[in-house]
């Protein structure tokens, strides 16, 4: 009884050794004898106890690396701290495990160096326009060598570039002073195009007043033309009617009516006006005087 059971205990972690269950992106190292075997995927695996050994478990997942911040010195002598952050990825695991001691310090390293070597080759300025161009030429850089160590590196991105006080300093007053010449250089825009706006408005101005003038002046000349017009055609039709009224029968005898009339009012309106009267001597003759001015509308006629 008791050779049975330890029986089924030696079964039970034979069996506990020989199964494997590896979980959802991972691989795991198998050594048989202490040499390489498999890669076991995830899942159910099986081994051969005591010969087999589990060596290395490697995570497949993409993994997010903090690189330590370090100095580095730009084109212009200037130090520069920068911190940044990788991403990689295991796509080898035999390699991962035997290209290298240790991988993730590697990469670190590598990244540092490579880092160093970029930022040397850029001038101060142009490290904060260009981190694209950083972070491409770093993850080329590492991927390459990489390779080798069954890691695929993905991206690097650049956290923080810090210059020192001093640097800092001096950007922040070229920055004010180049927003103060924006500041003036639009102020002056804004004045010059002020005085064009004006200048244009009065010059419309003087145009509009100067059509106005002309378009009235057009308008009263236009208009004196019909007054006159207007005025010699009435005197005209009412020349015609005398005329056609003295050709009717009775007509000269109205005009010798009228003209006595206008006469006497004449005569009248002289003693009124003046202090000396004048008077023709056959003003007795008043017959006398209007057969004379009937004498000459005949004349007239």
């Amino acid at each position: 009884m008791q050779i049975a059971l330890l029986v089924l205990i030696a079964a039970i972690i034979f069996a506990i050794k020989a199964l494997k269950v590896v979980p959802q992106q991972n691989s795991w190292v198998v050594e048989r004898l202490g040499r390489f075997h498999a890669a076991l995927s995830p899942g159910l695996n099986i081994v051969i106890p005591f010969i087999d050994r589990v060596a290395y478990k490697h995570l497949l997942k993409e993994v997010p690396l903090d690189v330590p911040s370090q100095i580095c010195i730009t084109k212009d002598n200037t130090q520069l701290q920068v911190d940044g952050i990788l991403y990689f990825q295991v796509t080898d695991p035999q390699l991962a495990s035997y290209g290298t001691s240790n991988y993730i310090m590697a990469i670190t390293q590598l990244a540092q160096t490579t880092l160093r070597s970029v930022i040397g080759k850029m001038e101060l300025d142009k490290t904060f326009e260009e981190r694209d161009d950083i972070n491409r030429a770093v993850v080329a850089a590492l991927d390459e060598a990489a390779t080798s160590w069954g890691v695929k590196v993905l991206r690097y991105e650049i956290k923080d570039l810090t210059p020192p006080k001093e640097i800092l300093h001096a950007m922040q007053a070229q920055i004010t002073a180049e927003r103060e010449k924006r500041a003036l250089i639009a102020a002056s825009e804004g004045r010059k195009q002020e005085q064009i706006n004006i200048a244009t408005g009065e010059r419309e101005a003087y145009i509009q007043r100067s059509e106005g003038e002309k378009q009235s002046a057009i308008n009263r000349a236009q208009g004196e033309a019909a007054a006159i017009i207007a005025v010699a055609s009435a005197n005209a039709q009412a020349i015609r009617q005398v005329a056609e009224a003295i050709e009717a029968p009775g007509g000269m005898n109205a005009v010798n009516l009228k003209v006595a009339e206008k006469y006497v009012e004449a005569f009248g309106n002289v003693a009124k006006e003046g202090n000396t009267l004048i008077l023709p001597g056959n003003l007795a003759d008043m017959g006398g005087l209007v057969a004379t001015a009937m004498s000459i509308v005949k004349g007239q006629k």
